[in-house]
């Protein structure tokens, strides 16, 4: 028997910063995107506990299985990890969000989704990798998230947009350097919340791309191949506009016609399409 889910890449255009002493409230504001590549869990029977990931290591696994007291039960657990790790794509929250809804499903715990995201998010904070990657990849498309913390606690709303996604990134950004660091907090949640505001009077994705390059210019983390490669996607007339993934060293870019996309000559450019359809159990 194996159970498996899918859970998208989830890249964050602005955000805030929201602590609280309570894990499962702690968490972030703010804007971002599905793509429609992500995680793929597969939990299967095994005489003893084997674990398989494609890249990386098993470091948010570990941490999923000791919330679930499961580090001794025997099953096999296999990760497709389909997007760069470290580099913005909200690869360790689909890597957890995908475990916990797959073992759910495997071992007839019978939990909700909502309990198995907020175990999700227990992980996620615990290791420091992301503040609100795993709610919002319980969404679709073009999701808000009006709330911090955890699903079933938290808040978002999505927004269903036909759209096509180019991207490239230059390597990983430690996003708990970030979101630990005071200087960054307060400079990220200021400019965050300004853009929040602001979008969400008026949630385009005009807006969004506008206000996520915006934001990311006052936060000041752009590398030098992340602004120049930003300007020259924004100088075309068929891109809707570009900024950076918050937070990796990737720039993405937006466009209604997939060919304007296919057409430019940028090695190791990816083209994606925006996720309209969300978390896919087989």
């Amino acid at each position: 028997m194996t159970n498996s889910v899918f859970v998208p890449g989830h890249i964050t255009g602005f955000f805030t910063i929201e602590d609280h002493e309570i894990k499962l409230k702690n968490g972030s504001c703010g804007v971002g995107f599905l793509l429609s590549k992500g995680v793929k869990t597969a939990v299967s029977s095994s005489d003893k506990l084997i674990i398989e990931v494609n890249q990386g290591d098993s470091t948010v696994i570990d941490e999923v299985l000791s919330i679930f007291e499961l580090d001794k039960t025997n099953f096999k657990i296999t990760q497709d990890i389909q997007l760069p790790i470290g580099a913005g794509f909200g690869t360790s929250a689909a890597s957890a969000l995908s475990l916990t809804l797959a073992l759910n499903e495997f071992l007839n715990l019978g939990y909700s989704d909502e309990l198995c995201g907020q175990i999700a998010h227990m992980a996620e904070v615990n290791l420091g990798a992301g503040l609100g990657d795993v709610i919002a990849q319980t969404g679709a498309g073009l999701v808000l998230r009006t709330k911090p913390g955890a699903p079933g606690i938290g808040e978002i709303k999505s927004f269903s947009e036909e759209a096509y996604i180019g991207w490239k990134t230059f390597g990983e950004i430690e996003t708990s350097d970030i979101i630990l660091n005071p200087h960054f907090k307060e400079v990220i949640s200021s400019s965050g919340s300004k853009y929040l505001e602001l979008f969400e009077d008026e949630p385009t994705l005009e807006n969004f791309l506008s206000f996520s390059l915006k934001f990311s210019q006052e936060i000041n983390l752009m590398s030098d191949e992340v602004k120049n490669l930003i300007d020259y996607f924004n100088s075309l007339s068929d891109i809707l506009g570009s900024s950076m993934a918050m937070l990796g060293n990737t720039v993405f870019a937006f466009a209604y016609n997939e060919d304007a996309l296919k057409n430019l000559n940028i090695e190791d450019f990816h083209i994606d399409k925006l996720n309209n359809f969300g978390i896919i159990y087989d």
